[in-house]
């Protein structure tokens, strides 16, 4: 019976329906629709064609109920305004880099602000040339804070979403460095077990550094990556490599990291027992071993930061270890789908993340695909009456990886795509090489370490496992370094990943031919990149930046100044790189002077005003003005405008020129509703003046 395998899938449409809605529902309607579907079970009790429906309903229903709870549990106070203040408090996490250190703080003080309004935890970004600063410090720094900035572009990521359900409130940088606070608040020495975990992280992470001093910078930055999860420190460009090689996901601990932990922990362990007759006969060493597997996994999570991918791999570990503690065959399929559900109840909002959408893609296809293979995986690699000898193995295990490998691929593919906008040409066979040399080489000399930290031996393991580090890297460059390495692709729809994921979960949960009926979906997903219409204009919240639609469909930049990241969003939504493009003068659809450019698509004309002289000329020829001042209203009488103010109420405007005359104009916070985590600007738009000024 495969149809329970749905509830997870439910379970998320639940709560991806309560972060879609425009506004923020009354607390009690996830409840309420909890009670409404318990009735509708009693009236239905007894039919057992009505389960399914019940049980889908009410996973739904809980799913929606479990994002308004996390939501009510998180709320924190958000900054306002922007603003200078002297600011005291603890650091939480942080995470260095050249000297930088990108720190949470945490019962913070900001001076001038009301306590009841002041963020709980504040992200800074710190000078640190020294080292000196460390999780568990009070500090106290004068700092430039802002409120967490809103998503590039409508329909982007939501930065302040995602730092809402971090309790973050406020972004920031320091203005001079940081001064340690001797005179600590009262009750300041009491630590939690999160502040204790977060030093253990940052020690190890630096006696990783020391370990690999005389190597490449990225060798020791990686192996701290690996073991702690920290990334901050890889270089830039061997990030770029790896990510355009394919093998990024290498960085990052995952599922495959915590089953080497445990799988290595289970195996000494239970081998080690077995060599004593008293407790082999005797004992339920295999029971020991599996919970000590267990604890050794949930160790690994924890100082590793905790990630999605990490939080499922352990939660089916635990989910095998307690199908063995009773003596229960555990299978794969229902384990991803109980691991999906716990997380998901956990942390509702993981399931908008790239981590959760990735890793669960991932492994739900491979688990698919080797259901899928005749007499199970070793009779289709091995088909011979005798046990496959060194070489069979070996083969074996290639081909394995061949396997997982281009399945694991495919399922991330669209998804990678849709966040990322990139797809590694070259990745299968990046992959086919690297996954062997972490797995056989790399991670087992990185489990040697954890071990021999505690007696200061971790030299000893860390150098092999560096050796292999630096393999990878050459891998990662030599790869990137081939023609289209990496392409860059616009975007799928929301809509478009909805059908591919659909799709997909109809094809890897059935059994019968049937299934083969979720290609259609996922193949009309992946369509809807050429079918979306990106929009003509776009024009930032700042003010500092535009883009308008070239006839050739790229997007061409009002300036290189600033709003490097926004455009850097902007054109790989648009399938472009990072590339400076002049627009030739005497084109026909874009004419620019001091005061004002011209934009003419789909017969019509949008004005881009910066002076102030131009306004009433540009008013009256244009279908749409964007202005960088305050518009008079009898421009508005004429034309769509889009002026500072409404930029700094509303953030990221795009623009649609339609064919029939119209135009659809959308902005970051219509798009994002009135939410908890959106807030209402703090203080008056800082307007420019309607003048010639540039």
């Amino acid at each position: 019976m495969r149809w329970p395998l749905w509830l997870p899938a439910c379970l998320g449409l639940g709560i991806g329906g309560y972060f879609l809605l425009p506004a923020e529902p009354p607390s009690w309607l996830g409840m309420a629709a909890m009670g409404n579907v318990a009735l509708l079970a009693f009236a239905f009790r007894g039919r057992a064609g009505a389960v399914p429906l019940v049980a889908a309903g009410f996973a739904c229903a809980l799913g929606f109920a479990a994002a308004q709870a996390r939501t009510q549990w998180v709320a924190a106070p958000v900054l306002p305004k922007r603003m200078a203040a002297e600011i005291t408090g603890r650091i939480a996490e942080m995470e260095a880099r050249d000297g930088i250190v990108r720190a949470v703080i945490e019962r913070v003080n900001v001076a001038g602000l009301d306590p009841a309004a002041t963020p709980t935890r504040i992200r800074l970004r710190l000078p640190d040339a020294d080292g000196t600063l460390f999780p568990g410090q009070w500090i106290a720094v004068r700092a430039m804070l802002m409120p967490p900035s809103g998503p590039v572009a409508p329909g982007e990521f939501d930065f302040q979403r995602h730092q809402y359900f971090q309790s973050i409130g406020a972004t920031g940088f320091a203005l001079a460095p940081a001064a340690r606070v001797i005179d600590t608040p009262t009750g300041a020495e009491r630590r939690g077990f999160a502040l204790w975990l977060e030093g253990v992280r940052e020690r190890t992470h630096r006696r990783i550094l020391v370990a690999l001093a005389g190597t490449a910078s990225a060798v020791g930055a990686i192996a701290s990556a690996l073991v702690t999860g920290k990334q901050g420190a890889i270089p830039g460009d061997v990030l770029k490599a790896m990510r355009d090689s394919g093998l990024a996901h290498l960085l990052a601990i995952s599922g495959q990291n915590i089953s080497l932990v445990a799988g290595f922990v289970f195996v000494l362990l239970r081998g080690a027992a077995a060599l004593v007759p008293a407790l082999a006969l005797r004992r339920p060493i295999k029971k020991w071993a599996a919970i000590a597997a267990f604890l050794s996994a949930l160790g690994y999570l924890l100082i590793s930061g905790s990630s999605v991918p990490t939080q499922r791999a352990v939660a089916m570990i635990g989910f095998v270890v307690l199908a063995v503690l009773v003596d229960r065959a555990a299978m794969s399929m229902r384990l991803v789908a109980w691991a999906s559900c716990a997380v998901l109840l956990i942390a509702p909002e993981a399931l908008l993340g790239p981590s959760f959408q990735l890793s669960f893609a991932a492994v739900i296809a491979l688990i698919a695909g080797y259901e899928r293979l005749p007499g199970g995986t070793g009779a289709w690699v091995h088909r011979g009456t005798q046990p496959p000898g060194p070489s069979g193995r070996a083969w074996r295990y290639l081909v394995l990886i061949f396997m997982s490998s281009a399945i694991a691929s495919a399922a991330t593919a669209p998804y990678a795509i849709y966040h990322f906008n990139r797809f590694s040409l070259y990745g299968l066979g990046a992959n086919l090489l690297a996954v062997p040399l972490t797995g056989i080489w790399i991670m087992p000399w990185g489990l040697a370490a954890m071990l021999l930290f505690p007696f200061g031996l971790e030299s000893w393991a860390l150098v092999p496992m560096g050796w292999g580090i630096e393999a990878m890297i050459g891998l990662a460059r030599e790869v990137a370094s081939w023609p289209s390495a990496s392409l860059v692709l616009p975007s799928l729809s929301r809509g478009g990943i909805l059908a591919v994921s659909v799709g997909g979960l109809w094809l890897c949960i059935w059994q019968r031919r049937w299934r083969l009926a979720g290609l259609a979906p996922i193949l009309g997903g992946l369509l809807s990149v050429h079918m979306a219409a990106p929009p003509d204009v776009l024009a930032s919240g700042d003010g500092k930046l535009v883009a308008v639609r070239a006839p050739d469909g790229t997007l061409a930049l009002s300036t290189l100044r600033g709003g490097k990241y926004a455009a850097e969003k902007w054109l790989l939504e648009s399938g472009q790189t990072w590339t400076i493009r002049e627009v030739p003068e005497g084109t026909d659809w874009l004419a620019c002077d001091a005061q004002a450019c011209l934009y003419r698509a789909k017969g019509q004309v949008v004005a881009l005003v910066r002076d102030g002289a131009a306004l009433a000329e540009d008013c009256a020829a244009a279908r749409v003005v964007v202005a960088e001042f305050k518009a008079p209203a009898s421009c508005r009488a004429t034309a769509a405008v889009v002026d500072s103010v409404d930029l700094w109420r509303e953030g990221t405007h795009a623009i649609w020129l339609l064919r029939d005359g119209g135009v659809r104009i959308e902005s970051v916070r219509g798009r994002q509703g009135e939410r908890p985590w959106v807030p209402k600007p703090g203080g008056p738009p800082r307007l420019r003046p309607a003048t010639n000024e540039d």
